[in-house]
């Protein structure tokens, strides 16, 4: 077993991986502190961020390991994680990777990290929400940390392109956020050149998101969870009932309640989000539909053939806000009783910090009209100063008696330029 874990180790002090934007010595500095779980959907990079914190760490002088535990050859093993110990020793960094895929690892983690507190520092990671919503045993020992694909700034960055501002650089940008909306920003997929090769992969991330984590976790039938999937893909609002009645009329037999735990059970492996209106009535939450996003854009074309812009923008800023929220924000969607409607509203508690609408194309006076409209009487209402429009090219700024909307391109938005 000793032979495994060495040969984990020594393949991630090999890889030749890409910087991601994300501060490894926060992580190490916080691991000196607490357990640092790396939580996000399968393939995302999870993996890769271990193994650049192996090299880091080796390279500064520090002891280390790196150990994928869902290595079929130890994951089976019960005391799998005691066999770590008795290999690694009980001070300096342990990287374990997917460990909720092995026995008792909420009270192996609790109890290593009280008994050797400063002296070995776990970083782990999972697929799986779960490992960042624990229970008791964890509570206040863990420092978590979401991953997400590609960000669109790290896209350009793995695709060598320079964010220049003339006409022509913006013209290669926005040829390049195209791309991003319909691929999605997995590492994996972002590096191949090949468009059917893309789309495979991508098919076989979603059957492997299916199979190994929502059906495990569910407990539910492979088909019945690829049937779920297919549908939240096609639909922009899910209603648990409609989504019931669509099963049934497939001939698969199942419940409601199976229903909302195939929803929890797709969010905790990150395969897809689902935002709930925002209301200070329970009632309401639980009687409107949530909106339906996916864990990352490349699975609507992968998987339906479809390449709807206008939902794609929207689930790219909605990943992008996951990325930015602080640990106590929340997101959902606002409407009134009129119809009015905003697609984001940033929350801390019941206390509303920002309003974000969402729109590819803006030229249409209607359109214009109706977005402008949503948004005006979403800052009313929470006593806002402005909005933000986030649009596919139109800049510009106009207030409404005294609330000002702000219209950002999205290439800019993403970019980080407002």
């Amino acid at each position: 077993m000793d032979s495994v874990f060495e040969e984990w180790n020594a393949y991630a002090g090999k890889q030749g991986l890409k910087q991601r934007d994300i501060s490894l010595s926060d992580i190490t500095d916080n691991a000196k502190l607490k357990i640092v779980p790396i939580t996000g959907v399968r393939r995302a990079g999870k993996s890769s961020i271990l193994m650049l914190l192996q090299q880091k760490l080796a390279n500064e002088g520090n002891k280390v390991a790196y150990i994928n535990l869902e290595d079929s050859r130890i994951k089976d093993d019960k005391g799998i994680l005691d066999n770590v110990i008795k290999w690694f020793g009980d001070d300096g960094f342990l990287l374990l990777d997917e460990i909720t895929s092995v026995n008792d690892w909420e009270g192996w983690l609790a109890r290593n990290h009280e008994m050797l507190k400063g002296k070995l520092k776990l970083i782990t990671s999972s697929s799986r929400k779960s490992l960042i919503t624990p229970s008791n045993p964890l509570r206040g020992r863990m420092l978590p940390h979401e991953l997400y694909p590609l960000s669109f700034r790290e896209f350009i960055e793995f695709k060598n392109i320079e964010a220049e501002k003339t006409t022509a650089g913006i013209g290669k940008i926005e040829r390049a956020l195209s791309e991003y909306l319909v691929f999605g920003g997995f590492p994996e997929v972002v590096l191949l050149d090949d468009n059917t090769n893309k789309i495979r992969l991508l098919n076989s991330y979603f059957k492997d998101i299916i199979g190994l984590d929502v059906s495990e976790i569910s407990n539910e039938n492979i088909g019945i969870v690829e049937t779920f999937g297919k549908y939240i893909i096609e639909s922009s609002y899910f209603s648990a009932s409609k989504c019931l009645n669509y099963l049934k009329t497939l001939g698969y037999k199942i419940g409601k309640q199976s229903i909302l735990n195939l929803e929890k059970c797709s969010q905790i492996s990150y395969l897809f989000f689902f935002i709930q209106i925002f209301s200070r009535n329970i009632k309401d939450r639980s009687q409107y539909p949530r909106k339906s996003y996916l864990g990352d854009t490349g699975f609507m074309n992968a998987i339906s053939g479809k390449k709807d812009m206008g939902r794609l923008f929207e689930n790219a800023v909605l990943l992008e806000i996951k990325r930015r929220l602080r640990q106590n924000q929340e997101i959902n969607y606002w409407k009134n009783a009129e119809g009015a409607e905003c697609d984001f509203i940033i929350r801390e508690g019941l206390s509303i910090s920002k309003a974000i609408q969402v729109v590819c194309d803006i030229r249409d006076e209607k359109t214009k009209q109706r977005e402008i409209n949503g948004i005006a009487e979403c800052i009313r209402e929470f006593g806002l100063k402005e909005g933000l429009i986030i649009t596919k090219d139109y800049d510009a700024e106009e207030k409404i008696g005294n609330k000002r909307i702000t219209y950002l391109p999205f290439r800019k938005w993403l970019l980080g330029s407002g």
